[in-house]
C-alpha cells in the first residue's frame, strides 16, 4: 500500500471541499464507514460537524487513529 497523499472531494453540508489524506486513511476511513453502515461522505460529514476549528484532514486522521486505538471496527 502506498503511503502517498490523495486529494478528494466531497460534499459537505451542501457544498464541495478537498480533503488530503494519506492513502492508509482513506482505507482506513472507507473500512469505518462500511462497518457503520455509512457512506465515506456521510461519515466525513459526522467528523465536520465535531471538530470546532481543527483542520478537516486533521479531525478525520484523529478520528481514524481513535478508532482504531478503540479495537476492531464492529460490524453493522
Amino acid at each position: 500500500m502506498s503511503a502517498g497523499v490523495t486529494k478528494r472531494s466531497v460534499m459537505i453540508a451542501g457544498h464541495r471541499t478537498s480533503v488530503s489524506l494519506e492513502d492508509p486513511f482513506w482505507v482506513a476511513l472507507r473500512d469505518i464507514a462500511e462497518a457503520r453502515g455509512q457512506s465515506v461522505q456521510a461519515l466525513v460529514g459526522t467528523i465536520d460537524a465535531g471538530r470546532g476549528g481543527q483542520n478537516l484532514s486533521s479531525a478525520i486522521r484523529v478520528f481514524v487513529l481513535e478508532a482504531v486505538r478503540a479495537g476492531p471496527i464492529p460490524e453493522t
